[in-house]
């Protein structure tokens, strides 16, 4: 059954910002908050993530008609505990200092509610495309969330953005590094846990800020047509 536009438009907003597992179910909290301290950081997990994840929501689908119930979660766990340990060796052949610096946090994806909820809620009941499209949003929107927390303690706490970057795109990235200058002392603050709570809350509240207004101004939008027939 082939995905209209407007179920794809659904899967990816709901991915990306109405149901950004990050900022509204809160799940993933692990990573979200211990490895964000630098945008290269927070990029390169969530890049992992995004992976594990679209490649789960695309195997769970294929299986969905031969899984029985009483087996289905393990089996799941299985499969993503699949990916994650192939991710963890990709990433520790080309990756290697990178690997070192996120450590136990690739493996710890296994355990990420946000995974094994998208395989259990959304794969395991629709098709192979839908599913797809659903891990890409899912990934993608969680990626964006690790990178911009990532980038907002960074920038706070060590007056850098994407410093690092050679680490995940190689030498000739080590030029994207910016810096607020030497005089700029940063704010211990935000790289420690509680900045990570504070930042995340921001991006929290800032979004809940975008939905109300959207939804005031939908309000109006609907209630305009009345006023003029009146």
């Amino acid at each position: 059954m082939s995905l209209s536009k407007s179920e794809a438009g659904d899967i990816i907003r709901n991915g990306l910002w109405k149901n950004n597992q990050a900022l509204v179910a809160l799940l993933g909290l692990c990573p979200l908050l211990a490895v964000t301290n630098t945008a290269i950081n927070g990029l390169g997990l969530g890049i992992a993530t995004l992976a594990v994840i679209t490649a789960s929501n695309i195997s769970v689908s294929i299986i969905r008609h031969w899984v029985r119930p009483e087996i289905r979660l393990p089996v799941f766990v299985l499969i993503i505990a699949s990916f994650v340990t192939a991710i963890d060796l990709i990433m520790y052949a080309w990756f290697i200092h990178l690997h070192h610096i996120l450590g136990i946090f690739i493996p710890l994806i296994v355990t990420n509610c946000t995974i094994i909820g998208r395989a259990e809620a959304y794969a395991a009941r629709n098709s192979v495309g839908k599913a797809a499209l659903d891990g890409l949003s899912m990934g993608l929107g969680f990626t964006l969330v690790l990178f911009v927390l990532g980038g907002l303690r960074e920038m706070v706490g060590q007056g850098t953005f994407l410093q690092g970057a050679e680490l995940l795109f190689g030498p000739s990235a080590a030029g994207l590094s910016l810096s607020l200058g030497d005089n700029f002392h940063g704010l211990l603050f935000a790289i420690l846990p509680p900045g990570a709570f504070f930042f995340l809350g921001l991006l929290i509240a800032l979004k809940n800020v975008i939905d109300k207004r959207q939804k005031s101004t939908r309000a109006v939008l609907v209630n305009e047509p009345a006023r003029v027939s009146s």
